[in-house]
């Protein structure tokens, strides 16, 4: 069996969660380790200390990339670009960081420095490099955006709203292949990208039945995210090795949303496979033995 740390690809989910301020399940963030690459897949709430738990510097990030500009997946970024070039050890960055986007990321990176030109200002006596500062950003559209080392990543579009375009991405290396769906409604495109790969992370939203009624949850929430039962079709079409949930929306009706359990049990009566529910750090290690789970938080609390 291949020993996780040996693995070619290994994805940690960093956060887990929704807008939905919680504790337990941070913003939306992905961090995958393959080829000596750090890889950051959105950087929602949190990001920051995700990734110091994950042990993942925040001056040793390569590249990062947004499925779109939704708060809940970008709100942690400028700790993650501030904290990364301050010459500590969690930062020491030495080089711009690239970020990668849909419509708007030249946009998003011009706004972001322009904020902390105070803090780069005021830094400037701790002798830091000013390369280290900046942000290069790269417009995404369908097909190859990321391809070094042998990492290669594929954006691929979804909808989750009409505004403006969203992605998904898909992860190859050595042999080996993860799809992130980011924000999505159910969507062909996901099943497509995702067909046979090794692990398949989703996103999934439940509605208690009795805000079913309910316009803005009906009409605006549910329109853009996926049900559990549109999500065992995506999965049971594609045939992922591993599919994992992520940005669980739980919809409550007065003080309950639908639980974890009951979502899965939903997906269950559709498909057939290995589906099980993202926690934030928890760890996939994919390599010939499979996809090896393990769950930081919950090493950390029995410690």
């Amino acid at each position: 069996m291949t020993h996780p740390d040996l693995a070619p690809i290994r994805v940690t989910l960093l956060g887990t969660g929704t807008p939905q301020p919680d504790i337990e399940r941070f913003g939306s963030a992905t961090l995958i380790q393959a080829a000596g690459l750090n890889l950051l897949f959105d950087a929602g709430r949190g990001a920051s200390l995700r990734l110091t738990q994950a042990g993942c510097p925040l001056g040793a990030l390569h590249a990062v990339f947004f499925t779109h500009f939704h708060s809940d997946h970008t709100a942690g970024f400028a700790d993650v670009y501030t904290s990364g070039y301050i010459p500590a050890p969690f930062g020491k960055r030495r080089k711009p960081l690239r970020i990668f986007g849909p419509e708007g990321i030249e946009e998003f990176a011009e706004g972001m420095q322009m904020a902390f030109r105070g803090d780069v200002r005021e830094r400037a006596i701790q002798s830091l490099p000013v390369e280290a500062t900046r942000l290069v950003p790269s417009r995404i559209s369908e097909g190859v955006v990321f391809d070094e080392h042998g990492v290669r990543v594929t954006a691929f579009g979804t909808y989750h709203h009409d505004f403006a375009p969203t992605y998904g991405f898909r992860i190859d290396h050595a042999g080996f292949s993860v799809v992130l769906s980011g924000d999505t409604a159910a969507d062909p495109r996901v099943g497509d990208a995702a067909r046979d790969c090794d692990l398949l992370v989703h996103e999934v939203a439940a509605i208690h039945p009795s805000m079913q009624d309910d316009a803005f949850f009906r009409d605006v929430v549910m329109k853009g995210h996926t049900s559990p039962e549109e999500a065992a079709a995506i999965f049971s079409g594609a045939r992922p090795r591993l599919a994992v949930f992520t940005h669980i929306v739980q919809i409550p009706g007065g003080a309950m949303g639908p639980s974890v359990q009951s979502i899965l049990d939903r997906t269950a009566l559709g498909y057939d496979g290995t589906v099980i529910p993202g926690q934030d750090l928890m760890t996939l290690d994919i390599g010939e033995s499979g996809v090896h789970v393990s769950s930081a938080l919950a090493e950390q609390a029995h410690a």
